[in-house]
């Protein structure tokens, strides 16, 4: 992990090209990791293979296996707190420097540390939605009906949830689930899913528009902690790029958008974004 000085020597390169501009932030699971919610794709993640939309809506057995190991996973996540890369963020928003955030992230960390304009690309973990009637609950009510239908069962997988692998979507890494039993919508006996974004499933049209028109409003747009290896993140990035506006990309390891950085920083989030923020403000 690197040092908040040699972030500081780090980001001299940075510091000129946001200076005095309006600068939009894209953030993804990378930002994140120092809060204790593991990334999909950096140097040290796993293979992961996440349960798609169609999976989720066509099998009632894959339903089932994700909302057990979903039950698990999301306790972990309620309990994660920001770290100082989304301090720093918050610093240079209050500043006026950072004019907003678009994250990939549904763990609602940016909202928790004080930043006002976030646009939740992917959705968000504590929130589900009923496929059927539309209806939207909290995800805390839904752990209240499923600790009913399902008594023992977190005790019985993972003993402390601590100790079980999760992944960004606040899903646990666990086998057994058949037994389990999901909820269905109290309202209508519909299906019920996280307020969140699937792989093959596409971002609301207006969630995009937003942050596209964050993007345009920018003179600069940071990317921080995010191999912008999915397309809903990495077209913000040819937005700018084709539009004139510097991109600026902060990850450790590569991304799909480092041929278009006019300047790319291998680097850890929490410091580099610290030592921009103390730079900056």
């Amino acid at each position: 992990m690197e040092t908040l000085a040699a972030a500081r020597a780090a980001v001299q390169d940075v510091v000129p090209l946001l200076r005095g501009r309006r600068v939009a932030v894209l953030t993804g699971a990378g930002i994140s990791t120092d809060s204790g919610i593991p990334d999909y794709r950096g140097p040290d993640s796993p293979p992961r293979n996440p349960m798609t939309y169609q999976q989720f809506v066509g099998d009632e057995a894959f339903r089932r296996h994700y909302w057990a190991r979903n039950h698990v996973g999301w306790q972990h996540v309620h309990r994660t707190t920001p770290n100082a890369g989304h301090r720093a963020l918050v610093r240079l928003e209050d500043a006026g420097v950072v004019t907003g955030i678009i994250t990939q992230n549904v763990d609602l960390l940016h909202e928790d540390a004080g930043s006002r304009n976030v646009i939740d690309l992917h959705g968000r973990y504590d929130r589900v939605i009923c496929l059927q009637c539309g209806r939207v609950i909290s995800r805390e009510h839904l752990a209240e009906r499923l600790d009913a239908l399902n008594p023992g069962f977190v005790e019985s997988v993972a003993g402390d949830v601590a100790d079980v692998e999760i992944a960004p979507d606040a899903d646990a890494v666990i086998e057994q689930t058949s037994h389990f039993r999901p909820a269905p919508c109290e309202f209508c006996g519909g299906v019920l899913k996280p307020e969140i974004v699937y792989f093959g499933e596409n971002v609301p049209r207006e969630r995009v528009d937003r942050a596209f028109a964050l993007v345009a409003d920018a003179d600069v747009l940071l990317v921080a902690g995010s191999s912008l290896t999915v397309m809903s993140g990495l077209r913000f990035v040819r937005r700018a790029s084709k539009d004139g506006r510097p991109v600026v990309i902060i990850n450790r390891g590569p991304t799909r958008g480092d041929d278009l950085a006019t300047v790319k920083l291998d680097a850890g989030t929490s410091e580099t974004l610290t030592a921009l923020a103390e730079a900056l403000t």
